[in-house]
């Protein structure tokens, strides 16, 4: 489902009055890529709150002496900035599930008392080797 604010309503003379700019700036952006607003029949363009916003956006950093070009890279780098954030979130979520499976999953092995691997369950200790079977390593003379 679409968030409210992606729907594409406004026609361009709305849209460049909620953004305090003539309907050619925007057709302008438009071309260069700033703004990309969805299409109706018959080829209308159609913006949505969301690119009323990033008209908004333009419009200040346009004022604070940035150049289209400069706009266009900012914006760039804000989109990267915004997807490197979701595939980090990702990332973090499937790290989390392999974490908890390897311990749900997590064997631990010891020595048994005939000499092979045994497995245990985790926080147990192996059963001490009963005194007839101990193994002696050194046996002074």
């Amino acid at each position: 489902m679409e968030l409210e604010s992606d729907r594409p309503v406004f026609v361009i003379s709305v849209a460049a009055e909620l953004a305090g700019m003539h309907p050619q700036t925007l057709r302008q952006y438009d071309r260069m890529g700033l703004v990309q607003p969805s299409r109706a029949p018959g080829r209308a363009r159609r913006y949505s709150e969301r690119d009323v916003l990033k008209l908004q956006e333009i419009q200040e950093l346009s004022q604070s002496g940035v150049s289209l070009e400069g706009i266009k890279r900012i914006m760039q780098l804000e989109n990267r900035v915004e997807a490197l954030k979701a595939r980090n979130a990702e990332l973090l979520r499937k790290n989390e599930v392999l974490r908890h499976r390897l311990q749900e999953g997590a064997r631990v092995f010891a020595a048994g008392t005939s000499g092979g691997a045994v497995h245990l369950a985790r926080g147990q200790r192996p059963a001490p080797r009963p005194k007839s079977q101990a193994v002696v390593l050194y046996r002074p003379r």
